[in-house]
């Protein structure tokens, strides 16, 4: 008896109503616009496939790229079978079923691609319970993400994953996806040029954004209507950003704000800040550029930048636009009145590139635990003196590898809060030959 009798037949008029982007899904990698050089001929995935190699990844991106769709497309090109969870509706109980099933798969010779949307919303012991499944092959993870998965996902995952960048549509792209639009809908967008360039540019590289946008100008048109800019405002409700966030405008706007902070200028600064924010720019984006500002221009001269930048931007959180605005302004006139100092910036590269030149170099044993008889035997722990116990609170010995010798990489300008940390360094400075002899 055909399946057909216990299926519920979809009307071809309700089926045609399924969303635009929804029609307008790829079928197969080839068709997928705006990231060449994952999908394209000589894409990294077209080259995995073809390899037969393929394994877990972590697909990085804005919205609106395509991650889940590739996803899907990667599982049938590859012949895997398909599962999709995601870490907002899931928990523990949730990951051993599509575990479970997958080994069950896996008895039957058919190996499992976990899509797992919005991966960095699991905490870390979650995360941690793909690593066994990972490992022993019974699932291929693709987790995707909007977030760094350097801040957000554990090293052990990491290091069994490998990084996918997708980046935001450009304009020839979401041009690419209007005119596939256009031919499934058989007729013309009605919008003048202009007015077609600023929904492009309201879709911000988002092509389920600008496919949206366009069903709804296509609902909104009577016969022989053409909508230029101002009528296009006026339907979508959603003005054209002042510059493109993910172009030129974006870039020069944030660097010009960093530069005013950097040089002092709250006036410029709150200029700039005002740009942005008028330009329909994240807030949080601005919040995370200011923390950045806080630690690379600010850093030790002024302890409390940090702070207060972190203050603002959870402050945005709570409130929201358009209050929360006023408090990353706060935040941003601080920065630009508060002493600059870029001490702890350029002693952390120094000591980057330090670490990555000895990194093999053992800590000296004296300042080593020993926590087994053996470790005790060999040295560790010898002639360790504890601070504490010490005239000062201060030994003055050295930690630093004995064949490195000692260095110095952070230096304190005599500004701000860094003035009484220089006094103390000195101080210590000056205990160290003591104690030493030198």
């Amino acid at each position: 008896m055909s399946n057909d009798l216990f299926s519920p037949r979809i009307p071809e008029a309700v089926a045609s109503r399924r969303p635009l982007a929804d029609r307008l899904r790829p079928t197969s990698l080839s068709e997928v616009t705006g990231q060449p050089h994952l999908t394209g001929e000589d894409g990294i995935l077209r080259r995995m496939i073809a390899a037969g190699s393929l394994g877990s990844m972590i697909f990085w991106g804005p919205p609106g790229t395509g991650k889940t769709t590739v996803a899907r497309l990667l599982s049938g090109e590859a012949g895997l079978a398909f599962e999709q969870i995601s870490a907002i509706f899931s928990g523990v109980a949730d990951l051993k079923k599509v575990f479970e099933a997958a080994r069950l798969r896996r008895m039957d010779g058919r190996q499992t691609l976990l899509f797992v949307d919005e991966i960095h919303r699991f905490n870390r012991a979650q995360q941690d319970s793909f690593l066994p499944v990972m490992e022993d092959g019974t699932v291929i993870l693709v987790g995707a993400t909007t977030e760094n998965p350097s801040f957000e996902l554990n090293a052990a995952l990491l290091s069994r994953a490998r990084v996918l960048t997708f980046r935001s549509h450009d304009e020839e792209s979401l041009q690419e996806l209007l005119a596939r639009a256009e031919q499934v809908e058989q007729k013309p967008l009605p919008l003048t040029a202009e007015a077609r360039a600023s929904l492009i540019r309201m879709a911000d590289g988002d092509g389920r954004a600008v496919l949206t946008l366009a069903e709804e100008v296509w609902r909104a048109a009577r016969e022989g209507e053409v909508f230029d800019t101002e009528g296009l405002t006026r339907i979508v409700q959603r003005r054209a950003p002042v510059y493109d966030k993910a172009q030129d405008g974006h870039y020069n706007l944030i660097s010009a704000l960093h530069k005013s902070v950097r040089g002092s200028d709250p006036d410029a600064a709150l200029y700039y800040l005002a740009r942005m924010f008028d330009a329909g720019e994240d807030p949080l984006y601005i919040g995370r550029r200011l923390v950045r500002m806080a630690v690379e221009d600010i850093g030790l001269a002024d302890p409390q930048a940090l702070v207060i930048c972190n203050a603002a931007k959870d402050a945005y959180d709570y409130l929201g636009s358009p209050e929360g605005e006023l408090a990353l302004a706060q935040a941003c006139v601080y920065l630009a009145t508060a002493p600059k100092s870029n001490g702890v910036y350029t002693a952390f590269k120094a000591a980057m590139r330090a670490a990555k030149e000895h990194g093999s170099l053992l800590p000296p044993k004296h300042i080593l635990n020993a926590p087994t008889k053996l470790m005790k035997g060999e040295g560790y722990g010898d002639g360790y003196l504890y601070d504490h116990d010490q005239p000062d609170a201060f030994s003055g010995q050295d930690y630093f590898p004995e064949k490195l010798g000692r260095q110095t990489f952070y230096d304190p300008p005599e500004r701000g809060f860094e003035r009484e940390i220089r006094k103390r360094l000195d101080w210590w400075a000056k205990l160290r030959r003591e104690r030493s002899g030198g």
